[in-house]
């Protein structure tokens, strides 16, 4: 079966134009906490639980090693975590929320609401769990056939 017609009509045009539009929105709104886009999941992570590795981290978000180091340099420039060596094992670095890294989650689940509410304007609620199966299902094709390496 062919999904596709032409290019701006097609169904992964589409996917590809929502999230694009998506991640300009969520960059657009926290940025002026100092954030990007990728972080927020580490920070709700934090929260629920420090004190977590690299690779614990990592494999909680589905990302590689390599791409969650990038973004722990970036946010602990920023302020909002440290990494400190394990106390058995100094190979081996632990995250921890700072202040700043605590201070600010009122304000990330300010951000992640509106762009839950702006994005699903107009649905009802009847629609939302179905979006939500077409979208796992379109998730899950796409990991079936990628395999388990991480996306990112």
């Amino acid at each position: 079966m062919s999904l596709s017609s032409s290019l701006p009509e097609s169904i992964d045009f589409l996917l590809a134009q929502i999230c694009h539009l998506h991640h300009s929105r969520v960059h657009q709104l926290l940025e002026g906490l100092g954030l990007y886009r990728g972080q927020p999941p580490v920070l709700r992570i934090l929260w629920e639980e420090e004190g977590l590795t690299h690779t614990e981290l990592a494999t909680r978000l589905n990302i590689t090693p390599a791409t969650l180091s990038k973004m722990l340099q970036r946010m602990e420039k920023a302020g909002f975590l440290k990494r400190t060596p394990d106390p058995l094992d100094q190979r081996i670095s632990r995250v921890y929320l700072t202040e700043a890294g605590r201070a600010v989650q009122v304000d990330v689940q300010k951000v992640l609401e509106r762009i839950e509410a702006e994005t699903f304007s107009g649905f009802s609620a009847d629609e939302l769990p179905l979006l939500r199966q077409y979208l796992e299902r379109i998730r899950g094709n796409l990991l079936r056939v990628m395999g388990d390496k991480p996306p990112c």
